[in-house]
């Protein structure tokens, strides 16, 4: 089964938690601190695999969390980094942050790597506290939480030479001629449901890879039909060959037919008219063909070149792949958009918020502050203490005078609540 978009959420492990310890060992004097810093937690990372065609996998692994990193130990024993979480994807896999709608990175080449979410930290020991002016510190701290993203990943094939048309045009039968892929072909409209794609030979040590995209239609680029589902497929291609059918047993315009699809490639992505197409003629070895190519000749003039074939017979099919190789060899790859390795989304936000409750305590939010509230470990009456010096620094006290809190009002910092001392 085919899939190419899918949407997941994505999280890093927690880093281990630091701890408070002392040496005690029958022959120290003065044993001093000893508690271990906590591991980092893991990150996420997609790898691109060449062997994959969809991301039906991913469909099932809509909720990726990395391991969290190991606890300090005594005696100075640092925990255990957690190991990193690494999910296979084709290549040609586009990862996007759904939030935003900006690119977090092109998986393009075989094994390139792309980090999703990155682990917290691994909160210090009280071995890490000690200074000359406080030998035996009883601080340490939380480890940090992971990164927490929903994402949404999108497939765009990598094609040489993508196959447009209307549907029932030929573009199967051509690709399975001049190609082992074996789409599956019939009398009707809308046979391809998904691309397929077929590598090419032309001669001994020259191939490309070809790609059959689902019919197109008129209004595909505004949702009609299947086309607006695959045309982001074709964005990768160097080469587009535009197959139009010129029997005569149907009643249609090969001309109009030509001007429509291209006016939905257009309105897709401006740039996709930009590199180079020629023109397969298909279906030369129906009644009325020949009659009707010269007449779609003279309406289109010189402005593209126009290849006669009939994948049925073997008509003309050499003569387009040796012009579509050489078109390959003398055009260069085309990249989507920029691409952001290590992407970490950074928000602007405030450090901390101060609001009024509906009973009437102040309440103190924000992202910044809950990173800092997430590591610390209020069991502990030094730890306490540090909090409310952090808080001093980041003008969190300032704040709430000037929001009307007085001495001995209560103030609320997530789940705690905290008394306010002027």
């Amino acid at each position: 089964m085919f899939k190419d978009e899918v949407k997941i959420k994505v999280k890093g492990g927690k880093g281990g938690d630091g701890i408070v310890a002392f040496r005690r060992e029958k022959y120290v004097e003065f044993g001093g601190p000893a508690g271990g810093s906590g591991g980092d937690g893991g990150n996420v990372y997609f790898q691109a695999e060449e062997g994959m065609s969809t991301l039906l996998d991913l469909s099932f692994n809509r909720h990726m969390f990395a391991k969290d990193g190991t606890a300090g130990l005594n005696k100075s024993q640092h925990g255990k980094n957690a190991e990193h979480t690494i999910f296979k994807v084709p290549v040609g896999t586009v990862v996007y942050d759904d939030e935003t709608g900006e690119m977090i990175g092109d998986l393009t080449i075989h094994g390139q790597t792309l980090l999703l979410a990155k682990g917290g930290k691994g909160g210090r020991g009280n071995e890490a506290f000690a200074t000359h002016k406080n030998p035996a510190p009883e601080i340490c701290e939380k480890g940090e939480l992971g990164e927490s993203k929903e994402l949404r990943v999108e497939l765009k094939i990598l094609a040489d030479v993508g196959l447009v048309g209307y549907p029932s045009v030929g573009k199967s039968t051509l690709i399975s001629r001049v190609s082992k892929a074996r789409p599956k072909i019939a009398e009707y409209h809308f046979t391809t449901l998904e691309p397929n794609l077929g590598l090419v030979y032309v001669g001994q040590n020259k191939s490309f890879v070809m790609a059959d995209l689902p019919g197109l239609i008129e209004g595909a680029s505004l949702g009609a039909g299947l086309g607006i589902q695959f045309l982001k497929h074709i964005e990768r291609c160097r080469v587009i060959i535009h197959v139009v059918e010129m029997d005569g047993l149907v009643e249609k315009d090969p001309y109009e037919d030509f001007i429509k699809i291209n006016k939905e490639l257009e309105s897709y992505n401006l740039d996709l008219l930009k590199r180079p197409m020629i023109i397969a003629a298909s279906k030369m070895d129906l009644p009325n063909a020949w009659a009707n190519l010269e007449l779609f000749k003279e309406k289109i003039g010189n402005t593209y070149e126009i290849y006669p074939i009939s994948a049925v017979t073997g008509e003309g099919l050499n003569e387009l792949i040796y012009r579509s190789m050489e078109l390959v060899e003398t055009t260069p790859k085309f990249e989507v958009q920029a691409i952001h390795k290590n992407y970490i989304k950074q928000k602007e936000e405030d450090f901390f918020k101060i609001n009024l409750g509906e009973d009437g305590v102040y309440e103190l939010t924000g992202d910044g502050l809950y990173r800092l509230f997430a590591k610390t470990d209020f069991t502990k009456e030094e730890n306490v203490k540090r909090f409310s010096r952090q808080l001093r620094s980041f003008g969190v006290d300032d704040a709430l005078r000037q929001a009307g809190v007085k001495n001995g009002d209560t103030v609320r910092v997530f789940e705690f609540e905290f008394e306010f001392i002027d």
